[in-house]
């Protein structure tokens, strides 16, 4: 491909609403184009890469006996509100009515969509298990859409759907599903790291659920790991257990003790002189379940945080959330001064599992201006639970006692078993072998393919620009030609076209009004693996055209004959 004649445009500085490398360098390097907040164009380069990504994908579920199809954009509302997500969904989906007033959307996922699919065309065990996927347009209506194209509003992604007679058929095929997925990230070029995460609200707490992080400093997902036992998990889902633990027991009874003003730990702990992990925050949680508002008071170690993802695992009912001011105070209770101890029956207690219950501590009396010393958990206070609900941290150890590394990651992949939430709700029935029906169990597994762009992207690129794993670049080889001697103009073009019948992809940056620095530049923002550049000097008196590495640096001058066969053997070093 020859840049005299490619609609591309570079740029030499930042956008302004471009807050990381990947969402920069996209724009910068003219890959795509801004159509509005969230909303973006692919232009040609990207458009080439993304090609690749969806090449490889095809190629490894097509492997483990996956079928594609595609399914509509657009989705009937009946669809949605017959397994009860019309209204769960929320502003996420834009909904709409046709002209006869009928209910539709933009699919932000699809398993309504393939579940009507399949309870229509499959009606024995015979045809189990089946496996079906689509890479398709979705889009999701983002409050604060930003990062570019790792949290746009329109994404291409690939969403696979499969079904199966027993759990036994689903545990086997997800881990077929699993290793396809690390074969398509490893085939990318990506460093990465499997988890095990939360299913939210498309999977029970205990099914199997991963996601595939691709390690970023800038991800927006926190990733737990230890080397030592390969354990990994997003911060979400993640069980550690602290370092260190404070023991102080003792036989004294509870007192109070003025505490005037203090409405915070670490105000209460530096008036009182003690550590923040003798004290216990506690806070109230309000939910509905059977239809009537519960309250939960949750109570942590002083220093620890809650996490609300486990806390929403455990807790079976819908609407959690914190309760407010006046509902705090409606319950007899003072905010910044709240306890665990002499609450009313309607007034639930979960204890973190890190509090051991037979120590003392420091916590709110439930008056104001006032704390109480020595409360024993198991002593003072009526019916509880305890369960983990606290966000690990850097400083602790995994459940083995091994230190463990907080990193960052990109999402790129999740895969979950879904049960028969989908195909229950939507009333599906197969047949079985006995010759009675059974409600078939399902597993849905989605990449993020301009995703998976942008976080390559993100893990490799330097001060100048891009710099593609090899598998994706939208070309092989960079052609820079700074002829100014017309007669060498045909050696040039005879170059572009010896690497071409070599089979090697080119951009010839023949652009006949630019100089060598602007060439150079847009080369390294680009990123194309390999520059060739065909220099007058070098030609003229030694006969030799330079070869550059884009990742390392490297360069090599090479007789004009053995171009082709060394840019043949350093890109297949690259791969």
């Amino acid at each position: 491909m020859k840049l005299s004649k490619v609609l591309w445009q570079t740029f030499k500085e930042n956008p302004s609403d471009a807050e990381i490398p990947s969402h920069q360098l996209t724009m910068r390097a003219g890959l795509i184009h801004k159509a509005g907040s969230g909303l973006y164009n692919y232009m040609p380069f990207f458009l080439r890469s993304l090609r690749k990504v969806e090449k490889i994908v095809r190629e490894e579920l097509d492997n483990i006996g996956c079928q594609e199809i595609q399914m509509t954009v657009i989705t009937p509302g009946e669809l949605w509100q017959e397994s009860g997500r019309w209204e769960k969904m929320g502003d996420l989906m834009l909904r709409f009515k046709d002209k006869n007033k009928k209910d539709l959307c933009i699919s932000p996922t699809n398993e309504e969509a393939v579940v009507d699919i399949f309870r229509s065309s499959v009606k024995s065990y015979k045809d189990l298990p089946l496996a079906l996927y689509q890479i398709n347009t979705k889009f999701r209506d983002e409050i604060r859409p930003r990062f570019g194209l790792l949290r746009g509003r329109e994404f291409l992604m690939k969403d696979a759907y499969s079904f199966h007679k027993d759990k036994k058929s689903l545990d086997d095929f997800y881990d077929n599903i699993y290793k396809a997925y690390q074969n398509i990230i490893s085939r990318i070029g990506l460093k990465y790291i499997v988890v095990e995460a939360d299913g939210g609200a498309m999977a029970s707490s205990d099914a199997k659920t991963h996601e595939f992080q691709v390690l970023a400093k800038n991800g927006e997902d926190t990733i737990i790991h230890c080397e030592k036992s390969g354990y990994a998990a997003n911060i979400e889902k993640a069980k550690s257990k602290r370092s260190q633990k404070v023991e102080r027991q003792t036989s004294e009874l509870k007192e109070e003790v003025e505490t005037p003003g203090k409405s915070t730990i670490d105000s209460v702990c530096a008036f009182l002189n003690i550590a923040e992990s003798t004290s216990l925050k506690c806070l109230l949680y309000k939910y509905i379940s059977n239809n009537k508002d519960q309250f939960l008071m949750v109570v942590t170690l002083g220093d620890d945080t809650v996490n609300e993802i486990k806390l929403g695992t455990i807790i079976k009912g819908d609407h959690l959330r914190m309760a407010n001011d006046q509902e705090i105070e409606t319950l007899g209770l003072i905010k910044g001064y709240i306890g665990p101890q002499g609450l009313s029956e309607e007034i639930k207690i979960l204890f973190d599992s890190e509090i051991s219950i037979k120590n003392a501590y420091v916590v709110g009396a439930n008056k104001r201006d006032f704390h109480i010393l020595n409360l024993v958990p198991e002593r003072d206070c009526k019916k509880y639970f305890q369960a983990d609900i606290r966000l690990a941290l850097s400083s602790d150890v995994s459940i083995e006692g091994f230190p463990i590394e907080i990193t960052k990651g990109i999402e790129v992949g999740h895969i979950f078993q879904l049960g028969d939430k989908y195909t229950k709700s939507l009333k599906v029935n197969v047949l079985g072998e006995d010759g009675k029906n059974f409600i078939p169990t399902m597993g849905c597994y989605g990449i993020g393919v301009t995703r998976m762009i942008a976080a390559a992207i993100e893990q490799s690129h330097d001060e100048k620009g891009i710099i593609w794993p090899v598998s994706i670049a939208p070309f092989q080889i960079y052609l820079v030609s700074i002829i100014k001697d017309e007669k060498y103009l045909k050696d040039a073009e005879d170059l572009y076209d010896k690497l071409i019948s070599g089979g090697l992809e080119v951009l010839f940056d023949d652009r006949p009004k630019l100089g060598p620095g602007h060439k150079f530049k847009d080369a390294e923002l680009l990123g194309i693996p390999l520059r060739v550049t065909f220099g007058e000097r070098d030609f003229i008196e030694n006969g030799t055209i330079e070869i550059s590495v884009r990742r390392t640096g490297e360069q090599r001058k090479v007789k004009l004959d053995s171009v082709l066969s060394e840019c043949q053997a350093l890109y297949s070093s690259l791969k």
